[in-house]
């Protein structure tokens, strides 16, 4: 899987002949504001949840790619009267094969509603299975037990998980998730966007380090050459 960092929570895969774009927030992000948004293609586009911050872009892209929606059930309704119609349902547990692999939903400690206030169901996390690997993207969540069970299931290449604390957990118990679902590889997530989740790049790298772990911060950039292969 070839992957590129857009920022906050949003990351552009690239795996099975198929793109797929995570919790697009770019175009308010000032950290993304070198991406054109314009210039993204994209087949599918997972959310996690309904916050600002995770679906800003969701339909200005999905209606000019023709992308299609995977979120919870009332997350695919909402957007499906916004003018994106097509998505996929799906609710925690659930699970479904596409054209890539599988999508599996996984809970997460967090808040739902959507820009307008509606309810947006409960928060997820996402288990992409392709190319015969599996990599869990936790979403906005606290540390839960929950976890345990993803690495009791599960074999998981790399996590995405977020560490800018206040809103979601924090770097260190960003390890302990990482030790939960079995997995020594890291993306970063959810930091530094906003005053409340800045953090130190450097010491975040070494409580990985110390715990065993790796954590991968990745810049900003829809270039080939700044994506990662994992």
């Amino acid at each position: 899987m070839k992957v590129n960092y857009l920022g906050h929570s949003c990351f552009l895969l690239q795996t099975g002949g198929k793109k797929i774009l995570i919790d697009p927030f770019i175009s308010p992000n000032e950290l993304a504001k070198h991406i054109d948004i314009n210039t993204i293609e994209c087949d599918y586009i997972l959310i996690s949840h309904g916050h600002g911050d995770h679906v800003a872009d969701v339909q200005n892209i999905a209606q000019r790619t023709g992308a299609k929606l995977v979120s919870s059930y009332e997350i695919v309704e909402w957007f499906s009267k916004q003018g994106v119609a097509g998505g996929h349902p799906l609710n925690i547990g659930g699970s479904w094969n596409f054209d890539f692999g599988t999508v599996k939903m996984t809970y997460a400690a967090h808040s739902n509603s959507l820009p307008d206030g509606t309810y947006g169901g409960t928060a997820g996390g996402f288990i992409i299975k392709t190319e015969g690997k599996s990599y869990y993207y936790a979403g906005d969540t606290s540390l839960t037990q929950d976890m345990k069970l993803i690495g009791e299931f599960h074999d998981i290449e790399h996590a995405f998980l977020p560490i800018g604390d206040n809103f979601t957990m924090g770097v260190e118990e960003a390890t302990i998730a990482a030790k939960f679902v079995g997995c020594k590889k890291v993306i970063g997530m959810h930091y530094d966007t906003f005053g409340y989740i800045k953090i130190d790049s450097e010491a975040a790298k070494q409580k990985f380090a110390d715990a065993g772990q790796t954590l991968t911060l990745m810049k900003i950039s829809l270039k080939e050459e700044d994506s990662v292969e994992i």
